[in-house]
């Protein structure tokens, strides 16, 4: 690129790629009323006919053109183009991955049939998250080591086969805490990858964009995948080879989202070798610390707790009857409709008035969408559409920008451990929430176990809000 920040005549340099190797090379020369960049790329692997032209730029800075050619994108180099075939392809790996990942929304519901309770029920997924929460530092630095692509395929591979060894169970043992944890951290290598890859290949100022509109994917495979194990586990019904053959079609679900992966481009390019030292990652968070906005990351992970652990049990503990309709199925659905309906009509919203101030407004709808659960009852069943959009709302404007504001302070090359970082706090919020409000559901009811997290949910935000720098609260990013 040439480009020239001051009032200047239109200035021609005769091409020539004779004197200089087949690299770019910058050069930049300054005087009292010029700045003259140039990029000049020549020799015989960039050949670029004719002359090249400076204009005078008016109020912008003007681009070079040249004849016959386009300057080529660089590896690794964010171009300013999103929305590529590479994006498409992993909008969907992403959207199939998510159908398999929902379909054992009803993982509940398997642990039940295996003879446990509520309270069992968040012990196990706690214990899977801690086992994510402990793995996460050395998942970042596989990350950067290796690439975002290469460990996306690897998280796959171990969620396929956590998926079908619960076909091993025969009974409620400690091997299902093992199992779960696998599965966990399957998921969590696939997120903390997908992370990974689209900060890399999306524009700075488009990122939040980017994560939403992968997220939408996301929000797709959350419409589909409870549906589809509605079908396999008829509710009167069921029996341990419907269990069965939810395990195994979670598992073969994702043959084609990694098909899919090996056609996408690299992200950047790896120039030099990452330390998988532990000592490595923490010296990389010590040294880009994002600050405040890791306590909203807490708050939101243990809100995950209720549409992926606990809305399931609370539907059949209660009961709600929604008649022919499937009462999971409705929830998902309605939960991933409000989602992607922002997602998409606000996708540039971020950019115009800052993530802060989005991640604000959803993380309220989120809370409010906890304590309306209280609505939902035998008598009303229909309610459980309320919480169902107000924390779908709440999900389509936190998650985005939430991670977006996190990783944020990380260089492009240790993006792995912000990405990381990010969904360790996560874990971290269902590690902690899942046992703690299985327990106050036990006890309490669900009532309570809702209430408690709106109320957590809320104090997180101001506490945020007070604790976080103020260029950091009027950002516009």
């Amino acid at each position: 690129m040439i480009s020239c920040l001051a009032p200047r005549p239109p200035t021609t340099f005769p091409h020539s790629s004779a004197n200089s190797p087949a690299l770019l090379r910058q050069t930049t020369s300054a005087s009292s009323d010029t700045t003259l960049t140039t990029t000049v790329a020549d020799g015989p692997e960039f050949d670029w006919p004719g002359e090249l032209e400076v204009h005078e730029p008016k109020a912008h800075i003007d681009v070079l053109k040249t004849a016959h050619s386009e300057r080529p994108i660089l590896p690794g180099k964010p171009a300013e183009r999103l929305y590529d075939f590479s994006f498409f392809l992993v909008f969907i790996s992403q959207t199939l991955f998510v159908i398999a990942n929902s379909l054992l929304a009803h993982y509940s519901r398997w642990i039940e049939y295996l003879g446990g309770d509520l309270s069992q029920i968040g012990w196990i997924t706690g214990v899977g998250s801690l086992a994510g929460l402990l793995l996460r530092p050395w998942l970042a630095q596989l990350i950067n080591r290796f690439g975002a692509k290469q460990m996306w395929l690897v998280g796959y591979a171990i969620f396929s086969l956590a998926a079908l060894a619960n076909c091993l169970l025969v009974d409620l043992n400690a091997v299902i805490y093992f199992i779960r944890a696998a599965r966990f951290f399957g998921a969590a290598v696939v997120f903390a990858s997908r992370l990974t890859y689209v900060s890399q290949i999306a524009p700075d100022h488009r990122r939040t964009e980017a994560i939403g509109i992968l997220g939408v994917g996301g929000f797709l495979g959350m419409m589909v995948g409870p549906y589809l194990g509605d079908i396999f586990l008829v509710a009167e019904l069921r029996d341990r080879q419907q269990f069965i053959n939810v395990f195994w079609v979670s598992a073969l679900a994702n043959v084609i989202p990694a098909i899919l992966l090996l056609l996408v481009r690299p992200s950047a390019p790896r120039t030099e070798v990452h330390s998988l030292r532990l000592s490595e990652f923490f010296l990389t968070i010590r040294r880009h610390w994002p600050g405040a906005i890791l306590l909203v990351d807490l708050a939101f992970g243990a809100c995950m707790t209720v549409p992926f652990v606990f809305v399931a049990s609370f539907i059949d503990v209660a009961p709600l009857d929604l008649g022919s309709l499937s009462e999971l199925g409705v929830f998902f659905f309605l939960y991933a409709g409000a989602g992607i309906s922002l997602r998409v009509t606000l996708r540039r919203l971020p950019e115009r008035i800052g993530a802060v101030r989005i991640l604000v407004a959803g993380m309220l709808c989120m809370s409010l969408g906890m304590f309306s659960f209280c609505l939902a009852t035998p008598e009303r069943s229909y309610w459980l559409v309320v919480p169902a959009l107000l924390c779908g709302f709440g999900h389509g404007l936190v998650f985005h920008t939430m991670t977006s504001l996190t990783i944020r302070p990380f260089p492009s090359e240790v993006r792995g451990t912000g990405s990381a970082l990010a969904l360790m706090m996560l874990d971290a919020g269902t590690l902690i929430g899942a046992p703690v409000l299985g327990l106050i559901g036990k006890h309490f009811g669900y009532p309570a176990l809702f209430c408690t997290l709106g109320v957590g949910t809320m104090l997180s935000v101001f506490v945020f809000l007070w604790a976080a720098p103020e260029d950091e609260r009027l950002d516009v990013s």
